[in-house]
């Protein structure tokens, strides 16, 4: 696959939706902020595109236009496409794991979260990048759709609780969209039960709700923890999907490649 820039994407980008919740609307994330890449299978129009911004991709097009080899670069993503590219997905990778998904988008009003003495809840600035570069290490997968600590705290789609300084949870637009943002959150093993990453998403649904846009939520069907926050926050689910976890190049696929 041929890599393109994030402010370069190809004619074929279009055969991603738009306006779309959750995962959906990385292609948009990509175009609005420069973050991610794009891939096709060749310069001149393309019959295979991806496009991929942390560790997630999404992939379409047609599979028999590509071997198995030229997916070499979506290895160890989460790749979001239709079914008939699984046979071609699988002969790329030692493993392609199927998750199973669930997708909620924002209807309700959250539960009130009571947020703890000594604990700030506010929206993040650039001036926090130094507080988000030292996140404990089990939460730094937050800033992956932006790149950079630096560039999530300057974004102005963050919100975060502090106490002493620290960042203690967080809660983001991972994916922007034309017409929804899909958050994520994250606190410190250490300071999970108190209903901080339930205040971080309240202050943050307000926030995508001023901008005119939507929230959704995308999490593991097996991550209950997440599924109740989603509900008590206010997201209801809209639908089930299954994405893939692509795993390390097949060893037939690297011989296939080299012939």
């Amino acid at each position: 696959m041929i890599p393109h820039p994030s402010h370069q994407p190809p004619a074929s980008a279009r055969a991603f939706p738009s306006g779309a919740p959750g995962t959906a609307a990385l292609a948009e994330h990509v175009l609005a902020t420069g973050h991610g890449q794009w891939w096709t299978d060749r310069a001149d129009r393309p019959r295979v595109v991806a496009v991929s911004c942390g560790d997630h991709v999404l992939l379409a097009g047609d599979p028999t236009a590509v071997t198995p080899a030229e997916l070499a670069p979506l290895s160890g993503h989460y790749i979001e496409t239709a079914d008939r590219f699984l046979p071609a997905l699988g002969a790329a990778f030692e493993q392609l794991v199927p998750w199973e998904r669930m997708l909620y988008v924002h209807r309700a009003e959250p539960v009130a979260p009571r947020v703890p003495r000594g604990v700030t809840v506010r929206r993040l600035t650039s001036g926090d990048a130094p507080a988000l570069s030292a996140l404990d290490p089990s939460m730094a997968w937050i800033h992956g759709t932006w790149d950079s600590p630096a560039a999530l705290a300057g974004s102005g789609v963050a919100w975060a609780a502090f106490r002493r300084g620290r960042v203690i949870a967080i809660a983001c637009t991972r994916f922007l969209g034309s017409r929804y943002e899909d958050v994520a959150c994250a606190t410190a093993p250490d300071e999970r039960r108190q209903h901080l990453a339930l205040a971080c998403v309240a202050g943050l649904t307000g926030d995508i709700a001023a901008r005119g846009h939507r929230a959704s939520w995308c999490c593991s069907r097996d991550n209950r923890p997440s599924r109740l926050l989603a509900w008590t926050a206010g997201f209801r689910l809209t639908h089930e999907y299954v994405h893939h976890v692509a795993g390390p190049v097949s060893p037939a696929s690297k011989l296939t490649e080299a012939a």
